[in-house]
């Protein structure tokens, strides 16, 4: 027998077709992508740097250092990317931050959990936080999103609010490496409460978008600031080639 959820899911599918978040085709259920789309995507696999996630281009490099961390090496301890930021990803990720398409958020999230099956199980998780004017603005927190949707999928407890930004910065859009760095700095703190939380534990960070990593590295490191004794950050998508300077 059918249970009443499963009618009543049968029925509001009838009335409004699932549709791929990314192209808008009708699918068989919320929360996937069309197969089109899901066969466009370009996942990211080894080899790639064993701390940012960079894919390279060939060769037996599988875990070595890209050139940007061997430079500088960023505050998180390593980075994991579901897909390369392309323009099925960015659509995607365009559709979940201004349009609203909430829709695509599972299948972003399975991804995710995806890339980072064979990293180690952190205790708790912690999205990049919007500045609360901005969160105003857009009415929600897309990384926020992401993150319960992970700790879903790996039964992990999420602490939404540990980590805070106390800055409203400019958007990072346009800004090179230095700028994005300097942007950031400083722009986070852990809220009291978010200490007792993460003291002494793992932390998996979660965003939506990795270019410079800037921003990650600003989080990270309150994070440890405040007692973390090492973090993650998974992403769905990273720019493949971030701008210098």
């Amino acid at each position: 027998m059918h249970s009443a959820k499963q009618v009543g899911r049968g029925v509001l599918n009838f009335l409004l077709p699932p549709r791929c978040p990314s192209c808008g085709t009708r699918i068989a259920d919320d929360g996937h992508l069309c197969g089109t789309c899901w066969g466009e995507m370009a996942m990211i696999t080894a080899p790639k740097c064993g701390i940012c996630g960079l894919p390279f281009a060939a060769g037996d490099l599988d875990g070595a250092e890209c050139g940007a961390c061997m430079r500088e090496r960023p505050e998180f301890d390593w980075a994991r990317a579901a897909v390369v930021y392309d323009d099925r990803a960015k659509s995607l990720i365009l559709g979940l931050k201004y349009g609203g398409v909430g829709s695509g958020v599972p299948a972003l999230g399975r991804m995710m959990a995806g890339a980072i099956a064979r990293e180690p199980r952190p205790d708790v998780i912690v999205p990049v936080p919007l500045h609360s004017r901005r969160l105003l603005m857009r009415r929600f927190n897309q990384s926020q999103l992401l993150a319960k949707t992970l700790a879903d999928i790996m039964s992990l407890p999420l602490d939404a609010f540990a980590l805070e930004r106390r800055k409203a910065t400019p958007s990072q859009g346009t800004l090179n490496r230095k700028g994005r760095k300097r942007n950031v700095a400083g722009a986070f703190r852990v809220s009291e409460m978010g200490k007792k939380a993460i003291e002494g534990k793992t932390v998996l960070l979660v965003d939506d978008v990795l270019t410079t990593g800037a921003t990650a590295s600003a989080c990270a490191k309150a994070l440890k600031k405040a007692g973390a004794s090492r973090v993650g950050l998974v992403v769905f998508a990273r720019v493949k080639h971030p701008s210098a300077g």
